[in-house]
């Protein structure tokens, strides 16, 4: 191959534009499967509390014929609360750069906007499954998913329940266990804890490593295999994955939460729910301090995203946790 000898090409041009697409991704994914899934409510304190009741034990009930009456005491329900956290995003962008013609416009106080809303929504998600337990004052905690759940559980040699402590107030975290894998006897074993208590958990939310784990129980000798027709004509598909688990305590589904990829500390867990029994409150929902926004000094512009909220657990005997687990890969 030649080039006709004097041919200019585009490798020697000083004053040819970039092309730059005018769609720019972003690879952060923005679910929040825990967050999305469970109900909101409306907190009027930074200190909101709720009261968990319980059935009695059943026991005989025989009566004598003509009897008198006699009354039962009457248990009032638990006392039970948790810590709003304040959560914050922030940026500057000098005023000329957000004014020029920007490839993708990602620059702009608008785009930054929508994207630090979307860290404020994944940074909600952290807060229910990191391993942090309540503070209260004024650089308040919002107790945490395992930091809650002390009755429906299944953790490695050495680990320990942490739970509500009625005493501070405050929920306590709980101590690491040795790792170990994921298998469907754990999974199971909480299950049935699970319906022992009255729960009836209807999804499980892991690590993506840990989702990958649990499709290798289609191979377990004591779950029934699944087979898809071969169609003459057709391309067909291998078929590697399963969503739905039903085992003899009920049937829940598998949701993967990138969140809880993040780090092995976030993904030793995996979280057993019924959402009736979990919901997330906001004080203060997330909204923009246009005041911070009029206070000018410099050539620029700055915005405030803030919100206060947290989780709350109705009753954590309707939620459940297999703990200690390898989360990433299958030593870690």
């Amino acid at each position: 191959m030649a080039v006709v000898a004097n041919t200019f090409q585009t490798t020697g041009s000083v004053t040819n534009r970039e092309e730059l697409h005018d769609v720019v991704s972003r690879i952060t994914p923005e679910d929040t499967p825990i967050y999305s899934m469970i109900s909101k409510e409306t907190f009027k304190t930074t200190h909101p509390e709720w009261g968990v009741d319980e059935l009695a034990a059943p026991g005989a009930n025989i009566q004598l014929e003509g009897d008198e009456y006699t009354f039962d005491a009457t248990t009032p329900p638990a006392r039970q609360g948790n810590y709003t956290q304040i959560m914050r995003k922030t940026g500057i962008i000098s005023r000329s750069e957000d004014k020029s013609d920007q490839a993708g416009n990602v620059l702009t106080r608008k785009h930054q906007k929508l994207k630090k809303g979307v860290e404020l929504r994944k940074d909600g998600e952290f807060s229910i499954v990191d391993t942090n337990a309540s503070v209260g004052g004024t650089t308040r905690e919002s107790g945490s998913l395992p930091t809650w759940i002390e009755t429906n559980v299944d953790r490695g040699t050495g680990g320990a329940n942490g739970g509500y402590n009625s005493g501070t107030g405050l929920t306590e975290a709980p101590t690491d266990g040795t790792q170990r894998a994921f298998t469907k006897a754990t999974l199971d074993d909480v299950m049935q804890q699970g319906y022992e208590s009255g729960a009836d958990f209807k999804h499980v939310f892991v690590s993506p490593y840990v989702k990958s784990v649990f499709v290798t129980f289609m191979s377990d000798t004591n779950v029934a295999q699944f087979r898809y027709a071969a169609q003459d004509g057709n391309q067909n598909s291998i078929v590697a994955n399963a969503d739905v688990y039903e085992g003899p305590f009920g049937k829940v589904m598998i949701h993967p939460n990138r969140v809880m990829g993040g780090s092995a500390a976030l993904a030793r867990n995996a979280f057993l729910v019924d959402p009736e029994y979990l919901c997330w409150g906001w004080f203060d929902k997330i909204k923009e301090d246009k005041e911070a926004a009029k206070v000018k000094t410099s050539d620029a512009h700055r915005f405030v995203l803030i919100g206060e909220g947290a989780l709350k657990t109705k009753n954590e005997k309707g939620l459940g946790v297999v703990a200690d687990l390898f989360g990433m890969t299958a030593s870690t």
